[in-house]
């Protein structure tokens, strides 16, 4: 007898290829503050798979002072509209999603970005009806990734144990806070934001704590019909 299985999905980066232009826009607002040198892939390194108020403390940092209070509104704006017309799924990704639910697999997000982002995000892509009621974002809990909150208020609204679930994530931090909330993370390198580095970054994912890490979501699926666990111990 095999448990039926559950699935958490970062957003950005695994089912959705936004994290260039999320980079960019923060690049850009960073600029426009007085940080003459912020660059998208440099932020992608030291920023991938974080909460804003990270970044907004980084931000401080590289200033000496405080970031002024709108640059977080600023930077989701800019993003935002970007989607109209630039964002784009991850190739494969209804097809993953559609043979995940056929086989009884439940599914939910934990993105560490707002709750605006994420509804409009889910929107554009066309992605909603996926995650009607298993959609989390950062700003519901207290502490954002790498922190275990996010993925124990998913686990919470799938009512699955850790020991029944799956995590797609892309950054080491989303790994490691699947790890601390005890849910084994595949590690996904398929966005163009890791184009020239794959390599490199999926050992930054295995090192993190990822069981395994694919280029394609094709192999995602094969590798989640593949995971099963036996109740008995």
């Amino acid at each position: 007898m095999q448990r039926k299985r559950a699935v958490i999905f970062d957003l950005d980066g695994c089912l959705v290829d936004s994290e260039p232009l999320s980079l960019e826009a923060i690049a850009i607002e960073m600029r426009a503050l007085g940080v003459r040198d912020a660059r998208a892939r440099e932020i992608g390194d030291r920023f991938l798979g974080v909460a804003m108020p990270v970044i907004v403390d980084y931000v401080a940092k590289r200033l000496g002072g405080p970031v002024p209070e709108g640059f977080a509104q600023q930077v989701e704006n800019r993003l935002l509209a970007s989607y109209e017309s630039k964002l784009f799924k991850i190739p494969g990704a209804d097809t993953l999603l559609s043979g995940l639910q056929k086989q009884g697999t439940t599914m939910a997000i934990a993105t560490g970005g707002s709750l605006r982002r994420m509804r409009t995000t889910l929107e554009l892509a066309g992605l909603d009806h996926w995650f009607a009621d298993t959609a989390c974002s950062a700003e519901e809990v207290a502490n954002g990734k790498p922190a275990p909150d996010l993925f124990l208020l998913a686990l919470d609204r799938l009512g699955r144990n850790a020991a029944d679930c799956l995590v797609l994530e892309d950054s080491p931090h989303g790994i490691r806070g699947a790890n601390a909330a005890g849910i084994p993370a595949i590690g996904f390198v398929g966005g163009k934001h890791l184009d020239g580095k794959r390599d490199q970054h999926s050992a930054v994912l295995r090192e993190a704590g990822a069981i395994e890490v694919f280029e394609e979501l094709s192999s995602v699926e094969r590798f989640i019909q593949s995971y099963t666990e036996d109740v008995t111990k």
